[in-house]
Formats: structure tokens, sequence, C-alpha cells
């Protein structure tokens, strides 16, 4: 459970406010989708999980991280390096800066289980094989010597992938993790992620901008933007109907096949906002096209649509009754509403 949570970061430009006020739940073996577009806080929310945003510039200025029942704010360094890595762990968005270049992939791989499982050298070295054949690395027992800069991109995507499942985590948050991957390994690593789900019941943040993936992996998404939560509900509805412009907009932003050649892919129009000089009102007011005098001038509420459904709108339950509207519109088809979310 993450319960208003807040990290700030101090900038020679001011206060970057880059998380600000994040609440969510997350059951065992669900998998939550964040989604948004970059710089809206969807990474520094899950480093603040993990506990590795660093100190200074950022800090954890409040709310609550707990799990399974655990204060992760209140560990020490040492109790929380116990349980990261074995009990949470995460693949991370750039594993060029992630991995070691100095160290052996075997060096980095193996000193996980050795550390967190209580391996041996021998007993480290062929689950590490092991891992890296499962994350389709060809000739794994001669590439395991091999150092970063002597695999692909992808390739060192799918190490750090090995690494973080390596100890069969409960919470796996997975931030972008089909980054420079082809379409045949990308298949193969969610498959990877959703056999880790239902044989141990590991829940799942899954960060991503590919509307797709989270809608064939997640059970509730988070749409963020400037830092903040401007939508949450279950995936299938959030698909569906909408309830706030900038994840209609986001939803737009996806290529329909369906379209004619030469049509024009929607964009949302402007850039988003500098977190750290937010204009005043709803920070989408700007880029929104139906923005009206009440949003540039006061902060919007988070309105509930329904039980699991919310929107930071201040006309939320108005776009809520639009999508409804567009979705039983004649020429509207139930495979242009939904991108096979789970059941």
């Amino acid at each position: 459970m993450v319960n208003d949570l807040k990290t700030y970061f101090q900038t020679e430009d001011g206060v970057v406010k880059a998380v600000d006020g994040i609440t969510f739940t997350l059951a065992k073996g669900e998998t939550l989708g964040i989604v948004g577009e970059s710089g809206s806080g969807k990474s520094v929310t899950n480093l603040s999980i993990m506990r590795l945003i660093p100190e200074p510039p950022g800090k954890i200025v409040n709310g609550d991280i707990r799990f399974d029942g655990i204060d992760v704010r209140a560990l020490s360094i040492d109790d929380v390096r116990r349980i990261r890595g074995k009990r949470m762990a995460m693949i991370f968005q750039d594993p060029m800066t992630s991995l070691n270049p100095f160290l052996k992939i075997s060096t980095q791989l193996m000193e996980v289980t050795e550390l967190h499982l209580g391996h041996t050298k021998e007993q480290a070295r062929r689950h590490a094989i092991k891992m890296l054949e499962t994350v389709g690395i060809p000739d794994a027992k001669n590439r395991i010597d091999g150092y970063p800069h002597e695999f692909s991109g992808g390739m060192r995507q799918r190490v750090m992938i090995a690494m973080a499942l390596s100890c069969d985590p409960e919470l796996l948050i997975a931030d972008e993790p089909t980054t420079a991957l082809d379409v045949t390994i990308q298949a193969q690593i969610l498959e990877l992620i959703k056999d880790l789900k239902a044989r141990m019941g590991t829940s799942v943040i899954l960060i991503t901008h590919d509307l797709g993936v989270v809608a064939g992996m997640t059970n509730k998404i988070i749409v963020m933007y400037a830092g903040k939560v401007f939508e949450q509900a279950p995936t299938r509805e959030l698909f569906a109907t909408p309830a706030n412009p900038y994840t209609k907009g986001l939803l737009k932003s996806v290529p329909d096949p369906a379209h004619e050649e030469g049509t024009e892919l929607y964009q949302i129009p402007g850039l988003p906002p500098d977190v750290a000089h937010l204009p005043p009102g709803c920070p989408f007011s700007p880029r929104c096209e139906r923005a009206e005098n009440v949003c540039h001038r006061e902060f919007p509420p988070f309105v509930q649509i329904n039980e699991n459904h919310w929107s930071l709108c201040h006309f939320a339950k108005e776009v809520y009754a639009e999508s409804m509207r567009e979705r039983t519109a004649p020429n509207v088809t139930e495979a242009q509403i939904e991108l096979n979310p789970l059941a």
C-alpha cells in the first residue's frame, strides 16, 4: 500500500514535486499499470517504493509505503537491502547504467542469489545460467562471463530481467521492461512475468508507454501527469470509459490500424509542464481541449465515478458520460473499445 506519497527534489530552479500525493493499493497476485508521458513521475514513484531516491537532492517528504505489513520508510538501510532484490525487485529502465561496466555478467547475477538465497558459487553460477536461458540469451554458458558492453541493448535488458527474477520476488516493479526488445522477445518477457505471477502469486507494477501492453497485462491502471494521479480505474473500464481528458488524449494517440492511409496520427497539443513551475489551477489545463475558466483558476477535485474509478478533473462526470455515449455509438465496435484487457 502506498498512501499520500510525496517525493520532492531540491534544484537550482526550486523544489520539483516529482511525486505529489500518490495513493494506491496492490493485492497479492495483482498487476498494476502506471502510464503517462515522460516526466509524469512514474519512475520516481517506484524508486521511492524501493528506497532508491538519492538524498540529496531528492527526499521522500511524506507518505506511507507498506509492503506485507512492513513500514518500508521506517526501515534502516541494512534492513531495506535484506528485502530489496529478494522479496521486492525492480527491472530498471536503462540497463546500460544499471549494470556495472567493470564486472562480468556472471559476477553481477551470482551475487544476488549468494546474498539472498545463500547459494554457493557453484549453485549461483548454475542458477544464473538457467536465468539467462529463461530470458532468451543464446549460448548462456559461454556468454555469462562477458561484460555488459559485449551485449546488445536488448540482451542487456534481458540480463536485468534475469537479475530481477532470480529470487522469485513477491513484488516485481518493471520499469519499461520491454524497451529495446523486438516484438518476439517482448512477448516472451511478458509471458515470463505472467508465469511468475501465476506460479508465485507475485504482485507486479508495470510502468510503460505502451497502452497495448498494459491492456493485456494489468488488472487496474493509474494514469499520472505532473506528479499526480489523474485517473485510476480497472483496466477494462478505463479503456472503455475514460473519465479524464488527459486519458482520452493518450488513448486517441494510439495508432489505429483501421484508419485510412494518410490519416494524421492524433497527438495531445503542447508539452508536459515544468513541475518546478506548475501553472495555477489544473496542470493539464493549458493543453486541455475542453478546459474552462475554472480549470485555469482552481486545482481540480479527485472525483469518484464509481467504487473503483476516480478522476482528477472539474468535469470528470461529464467526460465519463461522453465516453459512455461514444461507447454505445453505432459505429463503435467492441474491438475499438478494448485492447484485449485481462478478464
